[in-house]
């Protein structure tokens, strides 16, 4: 996290001495590890928490996702209640009329043409009188 190497360590080191004294470096180290202790246990305390909430969050999404599921599978279920009896049904009765079924539109639009004669048919009308 920081790069302090031992040569900045000792430098503050030689500062706290001259700026605090002999009598009072001691208590002031004190003081400072409990402070800094207390900072890491709290900084610890709170990464600690927010990975549980995030946590519980993928934990209720998931849940969310599984509930979306089941309703999805609920709904197809009963989808298929409600067409079963419709396409079980499918062919008409004798008392229905069947459907009328569609031409294609190629078919409709085609002209009907008479067939045309064939060539010995031609050619037994023309010798006769």
């Amino acid at each position: 996290m920081f790069d302090v190497g031992f040569s900045e360590l000792l430098l503050v080191g030689l500062v706290a001495l001259l700026v605090l004294g002999p009598e009072r470096l001691p208590g002031a180290v004190r003081t400072a590890g409990l402070w800094i202790g207390r900072i890491k246990r709290s900084f610890n305390t709170m990464k600690a928490e927010v990975e549980r909430e995030i946590g519980a969050d993928e934990i209720r999404r998931q849940l969310h996702n599984e509930q979306i599921l089941d309703l999805e599978r609920e709904m197809k279920a009963m989808k298929q209640e409600i067409t079963a009896p419709f396409s079980a049904n499918t062919e008409p009765t004798p008392a229905e009329p069947k459907p009328a079924t569609s031409t294609p539109a190629a078919e409709v639009a085609k002209p009907q043409t008479p067939p045309s004669p064939t060539p010995d048919a031609s050619q037994d009308k023309a010798s006769q009188p």
